[in-house]
Parts: structure tokens; C-alpha cells; sequence
């Protein structure tokens, strides 16, 4: 069995919503047996879903708990002699009726145009990597490659040079993709995702050998003003989701290279 299956419930077991909700039922289980401990345990889990649905924590962690990285210039990939600039995929909508047919996600074709715009400034060869997620449906067989190249062709008229579609996670992006790259001679890459990830995803390409240029995009900032920033929301949910995952990849990354 692959145990990688197991990595989105695990997640989902440690993130907010699920991990508060769940502490909620111990403490509501305490309380049934007339313990006090329980009506603080309850007390505390719904302080956290709320402090965990607000989009002003999301940016509060973002900026304090993930590596930062400026946006990427025109002027520091060429003074960084970087050579391709590699996009991540960022999932997929496997069923997409209005359309036919499988289509990115918000996060891939945020990625994919940002790239695309990157490259046609600076006149560099795109790469992009992604195949099916951990947490795709079983019958999802169109891989986050396939699409971006149609989107890149129909939409953009671009030719994405390097394709890798196997690879289900951000390690596989790299292990993956690398060898592709080395082949062509490409040493030093801009890498483009969300800046929320692009900490693990550096990280991750370095690993292989390849100099990095972080090309940052989708950061996590104040969009609303402050009261409405400190009041739960589905999009500071998932802000915080994110963000406390990545957080979680990171510190679980430096264990096991101890």
C-alpha cells in the first residue's frame, strides 16, 4: 500500500476545521460526566475555529511563520542567469461540465498565467510540473500537466517545453522534474507558486541540485479592512488551512533531516 494516501486525512486531521471540532466533542464528552475540564476544553476549541477562520491570521502566520521572498524581477533572473522557469501545479477540476472537460484549478491557472507572463518578459522556456494529487477523486486520470499544456496552447499560445506528469506531491515535483532539466543542461531555474508554498518547494528543488530563483505569486495579504479581517470567513479558513500546513511540512522536513 502506498502510504502516501494517508497524507490528506492526516492533514485533515491536524487542520482546522476537523481538529477543533473534534477537541469540541472530547470536551462536550467530559461535560456529560459532570467534569469541569470539559467546559474549558469546549471553551478553547471554539475560540480557536474561530481565531483559525479569520483571515487576519492567516496573514499574521504567513509573515511570521513561513520564510519569506520578495517578487521576482526581470533584472535578478538575468543577473541570476537563470535558464527555465518552472511552474507547480496546484490541482485540478477534474469535472468542469461548462466546459467539457477537465480544467485547473484556481491555483494552477493562477500559477500558469503568471509563468506565462514571466516567460514572455523574460523570453524563457517554461517547464511545468504535476501530475494527480494525494487527494484526488479514484477516477481522476487527467494529470494538472495535460491540462495547463492545452490551457498554455488554446489560451495563451504558448508551448510549454518540459512536462512531468507523474509526480503527486512537491517532492515528486522535484525528484521528477529535475532529471528532465539536468538533461537539457538547465542548473538554475525560476520557480513559480503561490508564496505560501514556495518555502517547501525551494527546498525541495535544492535538494535535486538546482539553483533556485524564487518567483513568488498569491500571497497571503490584508484584503478587507481590519474588522471584517477578524471576523471567520470560509476564505480566512482556508487561508489559515493553508498556511499551518505548510507550517506543519516545513517543521516536519527539518525533523527528519536531523
Amino acid at each position: 500500500m502506498d502510504y502516501g494516501l494517508f497524507k490528506p486525512l492526516l492533514t485533515a486531521l491536524l487542520m482546522p476545521p476537523l481538529a477543533p471540532l473534534l477537541l469540541a466533542l472530547v470536551g462536550l464528552r467530559l461535560v456529560w460526566k459532570k467534569s469541569r475540564a470539559g467546559l474549558a476544553l469546549t471553551g478553547l476549541s471554539v475560540a480557536l475555529l474561530w481565531i483559525f477562520s479569520c483571515h487576519g491570521m492567516a496573514v499574521l502566520m504567513a509573515a511570521n511563520v513561513l520564510p519569506q521572498f520578495a517578487p521576482a524581477s526581470l533584472a535578478q533572473l538575468k543577473t541570476d542567469k537563470v535558464q527555465a522557469i518552472v511552474i507547480l501545479g496546484g490541482g485540478l477540476l477534474a469535472q468542469a461540465p461548462e466546459y467539457g472537460q477537465a480544467q485547473p484549478s484556481q491555483y494552477t491557472a493562477a500559477r500558469l498565467r503568471y509563468g506565462i507572463w514571466l516567460a514572455r518578459q523574460s523570453r524563457l522556456p517554461l517547464a511545468f510540473s504535476g501530475g494527480v494529487g494525494w487527494a484526488a477523486e479514484s477516477g481522476q486520470q487527467t494529470s494538472e500537466a495535460e491540462v495547463a499544456n492545452r490551457v498554455a496552447l488554446q489560451d495563451y499560445g504558448i508551448q510549454l517545453r518540459w512536462l512531468e506528469s507523474a509526480s503527486r506531491d512537491t517532492r515528486d515535483n522535484a525528484r521528477l522534474l529535475s532529471p528532465m532539466l539536468q538533461q537539457d543542461k538547465v542548473e538554475h531555474i525560476a520557480l513559480v507558486t503561490d508564496a505560501w508554498h514556495m518555502p517547501r518547494a525551494v527546498a525541495a528543488f535544492e535538494r535535486m541540485g538546482l539553483r533556485v530563483t524564487p518567483a513568488p505569486m498569491g500571497y497571503v495579504l490584508a484584503q478587507e479592512y481590519a474588522v471584517l479581517e477578524w471576523l471567520p470567513s470560509a476564505r480566512g479558513l482556508l487561508a489559515c488551512r493553508l498556511v499551518l500546513r505548510e507550517g506543519l511540512g516545513l517543521a516536519i522536513g527539518r525533523l527528519l533531516t536531523v
